[in-house]
């Protein structure tokens, strides 16, 4: 078993790795002096994985929407009760979360580390599925898709996402509907988590000062029964979704005291991960800031007129298989802030951006980056996701240096288009 060391001069960081026998990878990013220390444990299977080969079989299966937040909240039960309680004890936090593609599971503690380690390890690798604790959790879980159904800023989101793509499993929202796990059962679970619980699918993230020889020790006794070596290669479908968007305009009544809007731009330029999704990324993020940061004169405009406030801001989410920016807010107009920021978008796609501007900018996110380094959850959270994507967390300041204005426009002209835009509305009733 051997452990490679990675440094980062530039920001004076360390990163140790080890690929366990039995398939895991390990990772440890140590910070000296830091009190807190945190591990997520995570698995590249998230909501959007609902049709896929299961082990052992040829024939691939489809499962009910939401299964993937569904299996989540069930490894939380052992056999002897709730996992909470016995974290608690340790005097440790523990966490999890699902999105539409990785499942995590996390614990931050001050004390008692290795202890804790252990859990982890012990109780994700252990699911407990009976009949009738599955039916137990669907009361559960039907009561949180009922909370998110009345929430306006979740139901903007998701409209927008429906607004944008026709059948891609990303509008769907992450915890299912109430007639999807309805249809969950523990056989579908089993399958589910043997597919995707392999420990060649996992990577384990560790952050703070401790022992990394000794911390390995932990896991693997933790794993000593579990030897999988299973199918590094997954089969997962997706159903071929078009260019186009499905519908520009959305619109919903909901107890609001103002309008709320999401602004989609679908991301037509996919098929790829690794370095070059990094790099797209960091360049949208930038040129997202550029249009409509703070600083931007379409920002000044819009506020100058009264027509956004301080929630306006904007995101962008890129996979292999999807991506999208959503620029979004409380608004007075939402209709007439999309006009805007369709005719901003139309003069600086002739004018060009400011060279001075976008330099600015650079170094902006270079202090970030660099202070996001103080945040041990930052650190796994953004690692582990750069990992799934075939890339790593310790390429983004080499890959942000290396952004030029032209790179900027460029992805400019090919992502804000006028054919792949929606606007979702939630209106006040």
């Amino acid at each position: 078993m051997k452990t490679e060391v990675f440094t980062h001069d530039k920001l004076n960081e360390k990163l140790n790795f080890t690929k366990l026998d039995n398939g895991l990878s390990v990772y440890h990013i140590p910070k000296k002096g830091y009190v807190e220390k945190y591990a997520m444990f995570s698995t590249k299977y998230g909501s959007n994985d609902n049709k896929f080969i299961p082990v052992g079989e040829t024939q691939p299966i489809e499962v009910p929407e939401g299964i993937a937040h569904f299996l989540e909240h069930k490894l939380f039960e052992e056999p002897t009760g709730n996992i909470f309680t016995k974290f608690s004890e340790l005097g440790s936090y523990v966490n999890a979360f699902t999105n539409f593609n990785q499942t995590s599971y996390l614990f931050t503690c001050t004390d008692k580390f290795y202890e804790n380690l252990e859990l982890l390890v012990k109780f994700v690798q252990n699911p407990y599925f009976t009949d009738e604790n599955v039916e137990k959790e669907k009361g559960i879980i039907e009561q949180e898709i009922r909370m998110y159904d009345d929430s306006p800023n979740w139901k903007v989101f998701f409209n927008c996402l429906r607004g944008m793509y026709h059948y891609h499993p990303i509008k769907i929202d992450i915890a299912g509907t109430v007639q999807s796990i309805k249809k969950i059962n523990k056989e579908f679970l089993y399958k589910c988590y043997s597919t995707f619980y392999s420990l060649e699918n996992m990577v384990l993230v560790m952050v703070g000062d401790f022992d990394f020889q000794k911390a390995l020790k932990v896991i693997e006794n933790a794993l000593k029964n579990n030897s999988s070596t299973e199918d590094l290669n997954i089969k997962r479908f997706y159903p071929e979704e078009p260019k186009n968007i499905k519908e520009s305009i959305l619109e919903e009544t909901l107890q609001v005291a103002s309008p709320l809007f999401n602004i989609g731009f679908k991301d037509l330029d996919l098929g790829y991960d690794g370095d070059m999704l990094l790099k797209k990324d960091i360049e949208t993020n930038i040129l997202l800031d550029l249009l409509f940061g703070r600083s931007s004169e379409l920002y000044q405009k819009l506020y100058e007129a009264g027509l956004i406030n301080n929630t306006f801001g904007s995101q962008y989410i890129g996979y292999k298989d999807y991506g999208h920016s959503i620029i979004g807010g409380e608004s007075i107009n939402p209709k007439e802030v999309l006009n805007m920021v369709l005719k901003y978008l139309e003069k600086i796609k002739k004018s060009g951006f400011n060279k001075t501007e976008f330099i600015r900018i650079k170094k902006k996110f270079i202090g970030y980056h660099i202070m996001d380094f103080d945040s041990i959850e930052f650190i796994a959270n953004s690692f582990t996701s750069y990992y799934f994507r075939n890339t790593s967390l310790f390429k983004y300041m080499n890959t942000l240096e290396n952004i030029s204005l032209e790179d900027v426009q460029k992805r400019l002209d090919k992502h804000f288009r006028e054919d792949n835009f929606v606007i979702s509305i939630v209106n006040p009733q």
